[in-house]
């Protein structure tokens, strides 16, 4: 069986950058094709469109800044994402985002990964 996210474009949004880099290995260890580390909002060239990416890991604030209207353009543009956060009040993502599942700080590489390929619709074998 290949790996859960074999070959898969992957956009992380993530301001901590030890943090990016150890979501980026998981990727990549996991058969990711393509990993694409963001820190801040202002960095992404929206005319490039996001059609680009297969999925996203996109934390909640990137430098004090929410990332909600974000997820809402990776919403619209058919990205599948979820929601790696360190911020205990899910209820806004919840509400805004009642089909995203949210793998709250600190979570498990596994965890993570799995979340990913599930919003991809690749099921870990049993």
């Amino acid at each position: 069986m290949p790996p859960l996210l074999d070959g898969l474009r992957i956009l992380i949004l993530e301001d901590e950058f030890l943090i990016a880099m150890d979501v980026e290995q998981l990727c990549r260890d996991q058969g990711a094709a393509d990993v694409t580390i963001v820190g801040d909002l202002a960095e992404i060239d929206l005319r490039d469109g996001l059609s680009w990416f297969d999925a996203a890991i996109v934390d909640l604030m990137l430098g004090g800044a929410s990332t909600l209207d974000f997820a809402r353009r990776l919403r619209s543009a058919g990205v599948p994402f979820v929601f790696a956060s360190g911020y205990s009040d899910a209820e806004e993502i919840m509400g805004s985002f009642p089909e995203i599942q949210l793998v709250t700080k600190p979570y498990s590489g596994d965890d993570l990964i799995e979340a990913v390929a599930a919003a991809c619709g690749r099921a870990k074998a049993a």
